[in-house]
């Protein structure tokens, strides 16, 4: 006995609910006299008699109605897998991975990366730590060196520069340093204050939003992007621009995944983002 097969079935459904062949002819497309082998070969399939056949039409026998009632629950299963599957590419998604300082940046660009029309959705993700493109972490990574391995498509953007900033009118004297710990430090700019100042930190976090709030307060001074401490009202340089910490930042995506039109589009607007915001990254405030 083979299986019932699921076009089989769907037809079945048909013929069930028009009360016979030429009802399902008439919904499927498909001539009555096929229509009327296929459920003979159902019947043969299922060992059951599923109609009582008569000048009137296909009337359900009492095993064609147990049996509709399992396709019409099969049916409303199918619907809603289509309905699910559906929702998954109804849009895709473009996400953005970036260290802390920068997925801000990204957070309050959003009108700019991402027009009520688009035709995708926008994922910002955090990734202090780093992006490994290996896994496809994310789809378009800000770097601060391009990756020396892997098929990646690369788009110079902008240099980012650094100072030293602490709260403005700051009573206390000398300024003690504060810093991220050395488990939460995966730049050179996070480092810079141990490396520099260790013996004179009293205050550390571990996470860049943390060591900007704890600057604000007054704690001490600290590290930060130009691009962070500059747009601070509460902040203020002490001492010129870091030139040792100055970067170049790099735009990244997988070259296989370049040609979508929703990755293009987002590589093109923080291109023309970045390329806006090219004073402020580089901390010329003049």
């Amino acid at each position: 006995m083979t299986e019932p097969d699921w076009d089989d079935l769907k037809l079945f459904l048909h013929v069930a609910l028009t009360g016979g062949l030429s009802g399902a002819s008439e919904r499927t497309g498909i001539s009555a006299p096929t229509i009327g082998r296929r459920m003979l070969a159902l019947e043969r399939a299922t060992g059951r008699t599923l109609f009582v056949r008569s000048q009137r039409g296909y009337r359900l026998a009492p095993d064609g109605e147990v049996l509709l009632a399992h396709v019409q629950a099969m049916q409303t299963s199918a619907e809603k897998i289509a309905d699910w599957r559906g929702q998954a590419f109804t849009l895709p998604i473009v996400s953005i991975g970036a260290d802390a300082w920068l997925s801000g940046v990204i957070a309050d660009e959003t009108p700019s990366l991402r027009g009520a029309t688009d035709p995708f959705r926008l994922c910002c993700q955090m990734r202090h730590a780093g992006i490994d493109f290996t896994y496809r972490e994310t789809d378009i990574g800000l770097m601060r060196e391009p990756p020396q391995t892997g098929n990646l498509a690369l788009r110079k953007a902008v240099p980012v520069a650094h100072a030293v900033y602490s709260a403005k009118n700051s009573s206390r004297t000398p300024l003690p340093w504060v810093s991220l710990g050395t488990q939460s430090a995966h730049s050179p700019a996070d480092r810079w204050a141990f490396e520099h100042h260790e013996a004179d930190i009293m205050t550390w976090a571990n996470s860049p939003d943390l060591l900007l709030r704890l600057i604000r307060a007054g704690n001490g001074r600290g590290v930060l992007p130009c691009f962070v401490g500059d747009a601070d009202p509460e902040l203020e340089r002490d001492g010129p621009i870091l030139e040792g910490l100055t970067y170049t930042l790099w735009i990244v995506a997988n070259d296989d995944d370049r040609h979508r039109p929703e990755i293009r589009l987002g590589m093109d607007r923080l291109a023309a983002m970045f390329r806006r915001l090219a004073d402020r990254m580089a901390g010329r405030t003049g």
